[in-house]
């Protein structure tokens, strides 16, 4: 079964909290559905009174913008995301939450919350929205792979060596590639039996894109870890999994979009751990004690 992302399967409302859904889509809406989208996150409560047409006289746009945004937050109409909305402010929210942009103006310690904010929050919305169901899938497919091939770029290119070196400690076939034509050559050689991972948080890194793409077209299995579920990167892949968190202006490679993609990695590695138990821990084990050998022993404090 794939987890390939479209119009239905993102956009159709599930168990994740709303807010979540919003903040996660909210980097790939245009300029008025942003408008109406912030409207929606700042007073949810208040948003769930208003009209169409006031909501969008406050957004400075048009009600068809509304009508836009709330199918692409994948609701069938707006009645139904009033509801939403006032369940969501029903529920309420989990404790104070300092979040907001950076701005020169700020102090040291407003930047030390907002960032502190802003990763607890992305930790938060991505175990909200994460698929669990994909995920399953993939950890499937990664157990019963012959080689599992992993392309990032730039701050994603991070990620995509934690994911290599998680795996290959316990002992799987695992293949790290942050280079356009190492990526590219490695994924013309895969074949049905193996998988490409592709990690983007924008989802559109043409050197993700093309090895991805040429792994697809040579028959490996495909998986994206993206933050945007309308990009080129999700919608080529046959699975696709969707950390939240956002980079801003001040944030380009932000820990809030790179924690997200860890937390997301970690979860797929603790899944194939635990379902190859035996075979992990000993792994585990040796690697361990091979490392020991390169570790300075703890000095002795004089009495």
């Amino acid at each position: 079964m794939s987890d390939k992302t479209s119009e239905n399967s993102v956009n159709t409302p599930g168990g994740e909290r709303l807010e979540s859904r919003i903040r996660a889509l909210l980097p790939s809406l245009n300029p008025s559905s942003v408008r109406i989208a912030k409207i929606l996150l700042d007073d949810q409560a208040g948003a769930s009174r208003r009209t169409m047409s006031e909501l969008a006289e406050m957004a400075g746009t048009s009600e068809s913008s509304v009508v836009r945004t709330t199918r692409a937050l994948g609701f069938r109409g707006y009645a139904e995301l009033r509801l939403a909305l006032a369940a969501e402010a029903a529920r309420g929210t989990t404790g104070p939450q300092v979040t907001g942009d950076i701005t020169p103006a700020d102090s040291l310690a407003d930047v030390v919350a907002k960032l502190a904010g802003e990763e607890m929050q992305a930790i938060s919305d991505t175990a909200a929205q994460l698929d669990v169901d994909a995920m399953r899938r993939i950890i499937d497919l990664m157990i019963g792979a012959r080689r599992i091939n992993i392309y990032g770029s730039g701050a994603s290119g991070l990620v995509a060596m934690d994911l290599h070196h998680k795996l290959e400690r316990i002992g799987f076939p695992s293949h790290v590639y942050c280079d356009v034509h190492g990526g590219l050559t490695s994924a013309a050689l895969l074949g049905t039996e193996d998988i490409a991972v592709g990690i983007s948080f924008s989802g559109e890194t043409n050197d993700v894109i093309g090895a991805v793409r040429q792994a697809a077209d040579a028959g490996a299995a495909t998986v994206a870890i993206t933050n945007h579920p309308r990009s080129q990167l999700a919608t080529l892949a046959d699975h696709v999994l969707l950390p939240a968190g956002a980079e801003t202006a001040f944030r380009p490679g932000a820990l809030a979009s790179r924690i997200s993609q860890l937390l997301t990695i970690d979860c797929l590695f603790v899944g194939i751990a635990q379902r190859t138990y035996d075979r992990s821990m000993r792994a585990l084990s040796l690697t361990h004690a091979a490392l020991q050998s390169q570790r300075t022993p703890p000095r002795k404090h004089r009495t």
